[in-house]
């Protein structure tokens, strides 16, 4: 069923696509149910936010808070609240914090226990140390508690003039009552999509208008292994003053307008770089490898500070910048060579769609990457592990805002992905046995595989030999080499070496699995889809392309007493088999195994699994599968 807009002044989507009720209690909109033999640690009992809105985009936001503590998880997480604010546009104007016990009495939090923090995501970088967290410390906090925090944060510069937005999600706590208040003047409309949030009906007096929408929930139902975020398919708010996605696009790259992109410093650089690209596709590919590599990544999401990118030489100069900076820097490269691309606004993370109406927030708009029409490929010069022609899977599958277009588009649904793994293992008469193993990795994995690597010391490298060899099962100690770590581009190799302890026993009967990889390969990608037996929410699942060779030597004294019959498991999306031979006269048991996925999107659904599970079972069955040995008769 397709969301409709309802016939309010309000343009509310209420939740008709994911079966929940569009008036009244909000309790059951999520279709699982927790269980009620556990008390959740927290609850919100009571929660308001109020927003009063002017026509240039400022704001003086109120809230009041109360949360219980219902064990000691939640005494731990309700003990120390915080406010973020930009300090040098927002001023937080009143701001106090009571604890109160189980008697209702109540305990100020004095002066010394409240505190501004630097906001840690800045990573040092002086251009972002405006975020700033007021910091609250409630003592003697036990379960039964609750805590009070009031606070009221005057915004007097917009992040983008004439505009207001906000976004909501639940933080999964039960909620008792929520109250979400936006009080506009009545010429500047607010646009929302409400999921799971009830919307009154909006009220206009004395020229301006007030917009309420109201919430509870009791218990969430557990996120499963492997699932998309909550936001996907739960509830969530989104309310803003832009009429359409087009205008909300058109506010960005006003705002983006940089003399200094074409300022000669950018203009010499990109021209260096790139003096020997024979193509587009090369100059565009050197400049992308050029930021990760010399352009420090700070990580706060699009929104949290101002909508505008710091001038071109000035990340340049400075080499560090979030990812609106990276956006400004490599376009400005890209056009300093004649290559024309343009910022895609996106939402990062588990959240494969967006809101219906335009907006920053945590899953909603909230990060920006670069699209190369001539090349028709997107860019993220942030993900420092990934390589030019592809895209993290934090930013496949999902809708993307051209900003130059101002229309919505969608990021590759699949990328190339594929793992070749031969592993050979050599058993001695006591048991003991020697290994070599080699993977080679193709795809959009290969470059984070390489990363790494070209990240970690000799020792961590050591580290991660071993815990792969863990993580399989085996015990023993391996030695690994890898390709060449300093490339950006290409399929990348890893091989180890090692020992293994007591494989086998030469006086008896050993089974041990029939391995065609270490972790990582055909059974660790079955694992993770069958990570629950039954799912009730969206998850990921990624297409890919898996051939395995195990290859087994036996000593004298040992005989292979069993290996298990072949396999052949297909499908509209999956493609398996398993080959298993055992030669008497070089004692030698060779495991083959090939497995493709080709699901052709980024998210499944419970349907479509509960329909696969049979399959899924019957290739995990056989990827688990054992050989079995006997030493030879006394």
């Amino acid at each position: 069923m397709r969301c409709r807009s309802q016939p309010l002044a309000l343009a509310v989507l209420v939740a008709c696509c994911a079966g929940l009720p569009a008036q009244g209690s909000a309790a059951q909109s999520v279709p699982a149910r927790a269980s009620t033999d556990e008390l959740p640690p927290a609850t919100i009992e009571s929660d308001v936010h109020r927003f009063v809105v002017q026509h240039d985009g400022t704001v003086a936001e109120e809230d009041d808070t109360i949360l219980r503590a219902n064990t000691p998880t939640g005494v731990d997480a309700v003990a120390e609240r915080y406010v973020w604010f930009n300090k040098d546009v927002e001023t937080i104007d009143t701001f106090t914090a009571e604890s109160i016990d189980p008697d209702g009495h109540a305990h100020p939090v004095g002066s010394d226990a409240i505190r501004d923090v630097q906001e840690p995501r800045s990573l040092g970088a002086p251009v972002f140390e405006d975020g700033v967290l007021r910091t609250a410390i409630f003592p003697g906090i036990e379960p039964g508690w609750r805590v009070h925090l009031t606070f009221r944060k005057t915004r007097t510069k917009p992040a983008l003039r004439g505009m207001f937005e906000y976004y909501v999600q639940p933080t999964r706590e039960p909620v008792d009552s929520q109250k979400l208040i936006f009080d506009l003047p009545a010429d500047m409309p607010l646009y929302a999509d409400a999921r799971g949030y009830v919307a009154r009906e909006p009220m206009t007096e004395h020229g301006r208008t007030r917009y309420e929408f109201d919430y509870r929930h009791g218990a969430y139902a557990p996120l499963e292994p492997g699932s998309v975020s909550y936001a996907q398919y739960g509830d969530r708010l989104m309310v803003s003053t832009m009429p359409s996605f087009a205008a909300f696009a058109a506010r960005y790259r006003d705002a983006a307008v940089d003399v200094s992109a074409g300022d000669p410093a950018v203009v010499a650089l990109a021209r260096a770089l790139t003096a020997d690209a024979p193509d587009t596709w090369t100059k565009a590919r050197v400049l992308y490898d050029w930021m990760r590599e010399n352009v420090r990544y700070v990580a706060l999401f699009l929104g949290e500070t101002a909508a505008v990118p710091h001038r071109v030489i000035d990340v340049l100069r400075n080499r560090y910048g979030d990812c609106k900076d990276h956006v400004a820097l490599y376009g400005a490269l890209l056009a300093a060579v004649g290559v024309r691309s343009e910022p895609a606004l996106i939402g990062l993370g588990g959240v494969y769609a967006l809101p219906s109406v335009a907006g920053y927030g945590a899953s909603a708009i909230n990060h920006v990457i670069v699209w190369i029409p001539e090349l028709q490929i997107f860019a993220d010069t942030t993900a420092g592990g990934v390589a030019f022609g592809y895209l993290p899977p934090g930013v496949m599958d999902r809708p993307a805002l051209l900003v130059d277009d101002g229309v919505l588009v969608r990021t590759p649904a699949a990328e190339p992905r594929s793992r070749t793994a031969r592993l050979q293992i050599g058993i001695d008469t006591g048991g003991a046995a020697q290994f070599a193993y080699r993977v080679t990795d193709s795809g959009w994995t290969a470059e984070l595989e390489r990363n790494v690597f070209r990240r970690a010391t000799r020792e961590r490298r050591l580290q991660l030999a071993n815990e792969r060899l863990r993580e399989t099962g085996m015990h023993g100690v391996a030695d690994i080499e890898t390709g060449d770590t300093d490339a950006t581009t290409g399929p990348f190799t890893v091989s180890m070496t090692g020992a293994l302890d007591h494989l086998a026993w030469p006086d008896g009967m050993t089974a041990w699995p029939a391995l065609s990889s270490l972790a990582g390969g055909i059974a660790s990608q079955l694992g993770g889809w069958l990570a629950v037996p039954e799912r009730t929410q969206p998850y990921v699942c990624e297409d890919g392309n898996f051939d395995e060779t195990g290859e087994f030597s036996l000593p004298s004294n040992l005989k292979a007493v069993y290996v298990p019959p072949d396999v052949t498991v297909r499908d509209d999306v999956f493609d398996y088999a398993a080959h298993y031979v055992y030669d008497p006269a070089t004692r030698t048991v060779q495991v083959t195994r090939h497995l493709r996925a080709s699901f052709g999107k980024a998210v499944c659904t419970p349907e479509e699994f509960a329909a696969a599970r049979g399959v899924l079972e019957r290739m995990a069955r056989d990827a688990s599968s054992q050989i079995v040995v006997q030493g030879a008769a006394r």
